[in-house]
């Protein structure tokens, strides 16, 4: 007897994306970063931009949208600039399109050996990234304590995707940042495919938003599909989403760890005022930096009321 296929809005953009073909695959070898930056500005990339290219002479390839003055700041730097690769249709939240668009970036450059996937907006670099050389996946932890289950967030989608009985064997574990992951380019690769498809598994609405990529990277390598070694706050990666503010300083233009220590990478500096006021005065070079703000229109109340009905509501699979 046969078996009807699984069906769903997810699924269906998930195999209409992985199915296009590579159209080029270019001679692009050694170490490689890779940013998805759609909705942003110049001023709005300028710091990860211009920071990193202080330090780092590599491959740079940011998904961004058809602007001038981002064309005009990626062609200064030497950085490629792709265009996203939509699909028509329901589409899922762009945390969750980066995996395809850096899986389409990867499988066209065979030779590359190092990667670092990353968030754009709030990422800047103090060193070499690559430095040491990670031959193996790291993982990089959200905060220099604690585990999944003292994060509220995180534990919702990872009971959405996979259930109260998987939430619990991984709750235990730290608390992994999505938000920057870096090693060989197989690795990097193996990954984007198990965050696409551990997310196929709920309701479209729940696979396809905003925290399901971020549940997704610490059930893959919580769960052992995925081996890869977590690493503390505060070492090549600083997060500082949760960090206390009086703790951060800037000195000599660089953001220093509560511990004394500088990290060649810092992500989430724009959430102490401080801070983000002193990277943009040091990196923006002119650019006007406008935090953006989302509009609270009736259709965007009305929007918001439909996706949250809709992670609530049943769905034919």
């Amino acid at each position: 007897m046969s078996l009807p296929p699984a069906r769903s809005r997810y699924l269906t953009w998930l195999a209409t994306a992985l199915a296009r073909p590579v159209d080029v695959v270019t001679p692009t070898q050694g170490h490689a970063v890779l940013g998805y930056a759609t909705g942003y500005d110049a001023a709005g990339i300028a710091p990860f931009v211009r920071s990193l290219r202080a330090v780092f002479d590599g491959t740079v390839a940011l998904i961004v949208d058809d602007r001038p003055d981002v064309a005009a700041l990626l062609s200064q730097h030497d950085v490629i600039a792709v265009a996203p690769d939509m699909v028509e249709g329901w589409a899922p939240h762009p945390v969750m399109q980066r995996f395809v668009a850096f899986d389409r970036l990867l499988r066209s450059w065979p030779n590359v050996d190092g990667v670092l996937i990353t968030d754009v907006r709030d990422v800047i670099f103090q060193a070499d990234p690559f430095s040491p050389w990670p031959d193996r996946l790291l993982a990089f932890q959200e905060y220099e304590a604690g585990v999944l289950s003292d994060h509220a967030f995180n534990m919702k989608y990872v009971r959405a995707l996979a259930g109260d009985g998987l939430a619990k064997i991984v709750s235990q574990q730290p608390c992994i940042c999505v938000g920057t992951v870096m090693g060989p380019r197989a690795d990097i690769l193996r990954l984007c495919r198990a965050i696409l498809m551990l997310a196929a598994t709920p309701r479209s609405a729940i696979g396809g938003a905003f925290g399901a990529d971020q549940a997704a990277c610490n059930l893959a390598i919580h769960l052992g599909m995925i081996e890869a070694q977590v690493l503390p706050n505060y070492g090549r990666v600083a997060t500082l989403g949760l960090t206390e503010g009086a703790k951060l300083t800037f000195m000599d233009g660089k953001v220093v760890n509560p511990d004394g220590t500088i990290s060649a990478i810092v992500h989430q500096h724009d959430r102490h005022p401080h801070l983000a006021e002193a990277v943009h005065d040091l990196w923006c070079n002119g650019l006007v930096y406008r935090q953006r703000v989302q509009p609270k229109s009736a259709a965007k109340r009305l929007d918001k009321l439909k996706q949250s009905a809709a992670r609530r509501l049943s769905e034919l699979r």
